[in-house]
This record gives structure tokens, sequence and C-alpha cells, in this order.
């Protein structure tokens, strides 16, 4: 890599205070909350004493502490809706839907695609993407990021099927090849959304459109739809199995970004200091 002076606009820690600081005109360095302000100090003391991208880990470790104890919650609430048949009613309905509109030919397509999301297709699409970025950028933030998000995704899955055990629908109304791992949260659902989630927001930092960037979140957002629906579509999953995988999902997305905005706030003030 070139020093910081040589570099090109788009590259290394210039790139990154020049470019990823703005979203549709929107500075993602201020913080207008005080809790936001205060996060953003606490990073900077931290910054000094092991530098930006162990601040960004460290924000990372806590988020992905928090959003395992959310999880945890999660399905404790989760418990209580199925006990009380709430949103768990519609489990069976969905399912039975779903094998009302199968075909042969469905099937095959829509089990191809699922394996897309999952433990094979998503490391390697996730991984592609992720050593893209970074050479592109000339830059670790996209390795950090992408890795942390998947790590988190991974182990919220892990933990939750531990905890709970939620049996899968009836391999009589699943299609094979049968899965036997208990059911909640569904993995592929939690890993696609918190994947391509992340991937979308790196790519958008660099978007100059909105149109662009518009359709960079409905691509996201409609492959992590319709993974989590062929889960379902399949009989692998409850469709509460996959609402709870994207709300955790969504939740660790937020605490991701945000890990990365307070990292972008601390380098663009180390940069000023240092151009000044």
């Amino acid at each position: 890599m070139t020093t910081e002076g040589n570099q090109p606009a788009k590259q290394g820690v210039k790139g990154e205070v020049q470019q990823d600081r703005f979203v549709a005109g929107q500075d993602l360095t201020r913080w207008k909350s005080p809790f936001g302000r205060t996060l953003a100090r606490g990073a900077e003391r931290v910054t000094k004493f092991l530098g930006p991208y162990a601040a960004l880990i460290i924000t990372l470790l806590v988020g992905l502490g928090v959003t395992l104890t959310l999880a945890w919650a999660f399905g404790e609430v989760y418990e209580s809706v199925t006990e009380a048949n709430g949103v768990a009613g519609l489990d069976h309905p969905v399912l039975d839907a779903a094998k009302s509109v199968r075909s042969p030919q469905m099937d095959l397509a829509v089990t191809a695609y699922t394996d897309i999301g999952g433990t094979i297709g998503m490391p390697i699409i996730a991984l592609a993407i992720m050593v893209g970025l970074a050479l592109k950028r000339r830059s670790w933030t996209p390795v950090i990021l992408i890795l942390t998000a998947g790590l988190g995704s991974l182990l919220m899955t892990i933990a939750g099927k531990r905890l709970f055990g939620r049996a899968r629908p009836d391999l009589l109304d699943a299609i094979p090849p049968y899965e036997h791992s208990p059911s909640f949260p569904s993995g592929h659902s939690l890993n696609s959304i918190v994947i391509a989630g992340i991937v979308a927001y790196l790519i958008i930092l660099r978007l100059n459109t909105r149109k662009a960037r518009v359709l960079t979140v409905v691509v996201a957002s409609v492959f992590a739809l319709t993974m989590g629906l062929s889960r379902v579509y399949l009989g692998h999953h409850w469709l509460t199995d996959v609402l709870a995988a994207w709300a955790l999902g969504i939740a660790w997305l937020a605490l991701v970004i945000t890990a990365h905005r307070l990292y972008l706030t601390v380098r663009t003030r180390r940069h000023h200091e240092v151009v000044s």
C-alpha cells in the first residue's frame, strides 16, 4: 500500500474520510443525540491508547455481547408468544399455503436458490466481496466489518438453536434434502440479511446518486426477503423462525453500522488534526 499522501482519493484512510462519511448529504460523523456524542467521546478515548481499528473491534465486540443478550431475550418473548398461539398461529397456515403452490420445477429452483444462503454458498460470496472491497479501497475496514457481521450472525444462530431447540416442520411437509438442526432462528435468513445488509451499506458509502443507492437497497432487501421465504416454502423452517431471524439481523446490523460510524468519527478527527 502507498502512503496516505500518495493514495488516490478513494483509497485508504483518505478515501474513508472523504468518501465514506457522507450518505445522501448526511455526515455520518455528526452525532445529534447526547447518547451518540457520549459514544463518540468514548471511542476517541479508546483510540488514543489502542488505535482506530482496535476501537472499532472493541465496539463491535461489545455490540456482539448486547446482540447475543438480545437474542436470548427475543427467544424468551418468542416462547411466550408461541405458548399463547399469537404470531405462531401463522406458522401452519403459511406452511399450508406454501405446500399448495409447490411443483417439481419450482422445488428444484428454490432448493438451488436456498443453497446460496447455506453454510458453503454464503461464506464464499461474503469472502469474495470482502476481498474485492478491501483491495479496491486499500483498507482493512471491509474485512473487519464483514467478518464481524458474519461472526455475530453465526453466533446468534448457534446460541438460539441451542437455547430453544425448537423442532422444524415435520419431514412429511418438507422438501429434501432434509435438515435436522433446531429450527429457531433460521440461519439462512439471519445470515443473508446480515451479509446482504453490511455489503449494501459498504457499497452505498461510495455511491453518488440516489438511484444507485435505492437500487442497492432494493437488491439487498429482495435477496434477504426471498432467502427467508424460501426456507418456509421448502418446509425447513416455520415463518416465525424467519421473522425472528430478520429482527435479530436488523438489530445486529444497526450495531455494526453504529460501530463503523464511531470509527469514521475518530478517523475524521484525527485526519483533520494531522492536516491542520
